[in-house]
């Protein structure tokens, strides 16, 4: 007879790492690069067991559940470790940006409430950014990581180390804490002037993402790359959840993206696939051809805003696919695969889970090919979203059960959604017409180009 397998061990973070520890504890999960520092190895193992030693020192200090957790990291291990950690207490999980500093990171601590921080010696040295954790009080752990030593950085002893926590004796399970899956999991700062609002992302969310190694045509044997930070929803859900899952063979993440170093990172780590904002595209489209342009094994670009004038081109220099796809954290999503739909095309909602639409300022749906708002809601029913705090913030971005995504889009005679995208000195919003932009050019004051890491 068939174990019934609860929603929750599918869904939390925290009890999907526990049942791959007890599947098979020495299966790579994660290799973080870090040139020229040497690269990290996490198994599933030590996933599980290191994330469940975070959680019983948040406990130990007092953090229980609905306390909100922020982590202020690059692309280190711990990173994964604290969002485990806080999956295992129901801690909403608040990720900030490990650049941030001044007024932006007092809004992003305060506003929340974030009763606690982890953050790395490469983040309060900066003694702007150092001022403003002791001046929120919120209670702090500090990751001394291999770059920051190599710098000579020593933290503050104001602040315990998490590495000592993390060497120490194994603590006794803290348990599973999450028993609804719309309690809230991640609290996602949306962008903007101002002081933003705060999206709640709970649980169930997972349901979705878990769809999208399919819709991606991941394989078993696949090795996602990624440099995009995981306080973004991009590498989160393309490229760290997947390797969780065991439905790819392991991950590789970056501390930050760097165009220069990208085949070779793919080429020594045997890279399959890797994520790409539409910036990056062009970015490594601009360096000169050279022998590593087809010596890797990438045979999948997963990406978020290629540039249609460069989506063949690119494809043909370095020969790969490119998939696109369209995601936000309020829960938008679709997918283009390889092969199906049109160039420039971010794709169709997943079937059965989404539908989206493209309508005027009233509401209505337009025409084939015409411009407008791009709005969604789940099949069958009504959309929801819910801000920090702000409820009549959240009101407005519904309208007659659709959530506003914000973004102008249109559609073709097929379903397929285009983005728009401001073209020539009128202003109009432009969809179907090649791109104009020169991608292969290259300024020769250009240096090397950094996403999410150190400027």
């Amino acid at each position: 007879m068939r174990a019934i397998v609860s929603p929750l061990d599918t869904a939390v973070l925290s009890r999907v790492v526990q049942a791959e520890a007890e599947r098979d504890a020495d299966r790579l999960v994660f290799v973080f690069e870090n040139s020229p520092h040497p690269a990290e190895r996490v198994t599933a193992g030590q996933l599980a067991v290191r994330g469940n030693q975070v959680a019983a020192q948040l406990h130990r200090a007092g953090l229980r559940r609905g306390d909100r957790l922020a982590i202020m990291l690059r692309n280190n291990p711990e990173f994964v470790y604290s969002l485990v950690a806080a999956a295992r207490l129901a801690l909403p999980t608040v990720p900030i940006d490990p650049r941030e500093s001044g007024n932006s990171l007092h809004h992003y601590l305060r506003f929340t409430g974030c009763a606690g921080l982890i953050t790395a010696d490469y983040v309060v040295a900066d003694e702007e950014v150092a001022r403003v954790i002791r001046a929120s009080g919120v209670r702090t752990w500090v990751v001394s990581t291999p770059e920051g030593r190599a710098l000579g950085i020593e933290p503050p002893r104001r602040w315990p180390l998490l590495n000592e926590v993390l060497d120490g004796t194994e603590a006794p399970s803290t348990g599973e804490h999450v028993v609804d899956l719309a309690e809230p999991w991640l609290l996602v700062y949306t962008a903007g002037r101002g002081d933003p609002d705060a999206v709640e992302i709970g649980h169930d969310r997972m349901l979705l993402y878990r769809r999208v190694p399919e819709l991606f045509g991941y394989r078993p044997d696949d090795v996602p790359y990624t440099g995009l930070s995981l306080t973004h929803g991009n590498a989160l859900i393309a490229t760290m959840m997947p390797a969780i899952w065991g439905v790819v063979d392991h991950t590789v993440l970056s501390r930050w993206f760097t165009r220069s170093r990208l085949w070779d990172v793919c080429i020594e780590h045997g890279v399959t696939t890797w994520s790409n904002l539409g910036e990056l595209a062009c970015a490594v489209y601009s360096e000169p051809t050279s022998d590593r342009d087809r010596a890797h094994s990438v045979r999948l670009v997963v990406s978020a805003g290629m540039p249609r004038a460069i989506w063949r081109p690119f494809e043909e220099r370095f020969g790969v696919r490119v998939l696109e796809w369209y995601v936000t954290m309020e829960g938008g999503f679709a997918c283009n695969p390889v092969g199906v739909g049109p160039i420039g095309s971010i794709g169709k909602p997943p079937e059965g889970l989404l539908e989206m639409d493209v309508v005027d300022v009233e509401g209505r749906s337009v025409a084939v090919g015409q411009v407008g708002e791009l709005v969604l809601r789940p099949v069958g029913g009504e959309a929801r979203l819910t801000y920090w705090r702000n409820p009549e913030a959240a009101a407005r971005r519904v309208r007659n059960g659709w959530l506003l995504t914000g973004d102008m889009a249109a559609r073709d005679a097929d379903g397929w959604l285009y983005l728009a995208q401001p073209r020539g000195g009128d202003g109009l919003l432009r969809v179907l017409d090649p791109i104009e932009d020169d991608a292969s050019g290259r300024s020769d004051e250009e240096s090397d180009l950094q996403v999410y890491g150190i400027p």
